[in-house]
C-alpha cells in the first residue's frame, strides 16, 4: 500500500471534539472520520509540484504557499490525531493544519498560479521533463504535465472551497 497525502477540510469545531474525543475515550480515539468529500488525497504530487514551481522560477511567495498547501503548520496540537492505535499518520510525520486565515492566504496565493505556464518551462519530452522533476516523476503513468496539473487544480480548488466555508485544513501522509 502506497503512502500518500491527505488532506482534509473541518470547521474548527470538529477538531475541538475529536481532541474532546480523544481525551475522553479510554484507548485515546479520537473519532477522527471526517466527510469524504471533505478530504482529497494527494497522492505523491505534492513534492513534484514543489519542483516544477523550482525549475519555472516560481516566487518565493507563491513557492512558499504551495508549499504549505501540502506541508501545513505545526501550530496547532494535533498529537491526538497521531496516538495509537488510532493514528492518522501511522506512515509519515506527524499531521499538521492550517487555520481558516492561514487556509483564505493559501487559497488566495494558489489562485494566482498559472500552473500550464510553469509546465511550459518544462522540456517537451515527457521522459526528460519528469528526468528533471526528480522524485521517480518519469514513471508517471501517461507523463508528468497531466498528473500534475490535475492534482494542482484539485488543490487549488480544495482549498477555494475551504476558505469559502472559513474551514481548517489538516494534512497527513497515509
Amino acid at each position: 500500500m502506497a503512502v500518500t497525502q491527505q488532506l482534509a477540510r473541518i470547521p474548527a469545531q470538529y477538531l475541538a471534539a475529536c481532541r474532546q474525543s480523544a481525551s475522553m475515550s479510554p484507548d485515546r480515539d479520537p473519532h477522527w472520520d471526517p466527510p469524504a468529500y471533505d478530504v482529497l488525497d494527494l497522492d505523491w504530487a505534492p513534492r513534484l509540484l514543489e519542483r516544477v514551481g523550482e525549475i519555472a522560477g516560481l516566487d518565493e511567495v507563491h513557492l512558499s504557499a504551495l508549499r504549505g498547501a501540502t506541508d501545513g503548520d505545526t501550530a496547532l496540537d494535533l498529537a491526538f490525531l497521531n496516538t495509537h492505535p488510532h493514528a492518522i499518520a501511522p506512515f509519515g510525520p506527524a499531521p499538521t493544519a492550517l487555520s481558516a486565515p492561514q487556509v483564505a492566504r493559501v487559497s488566495e496565493l494558489l489562485g494566482q498560479i498559472n500552473m500550464p505556464a510553469l509546465l511550459n518551462a518544462l522540456p517537451t519530452d515527457d521522459r526528460e521533463a519528469g528526468s528533471l522533476i526528480g522524485h521517480e516523476a518519469t514513471k508517471i503513468t501517461g507523463g508528468p504535465r497531466a498528473y500534475l496539473l490535475r492534482h494542482f487544480n484539485a488543490l487549488r480548488d480544495f482549498y477555494l472551497d475551504a476558505a469559502k466555508r472559513h474551514l481548517l485544513v489538516v494534512l497527513w501522509w497515509d
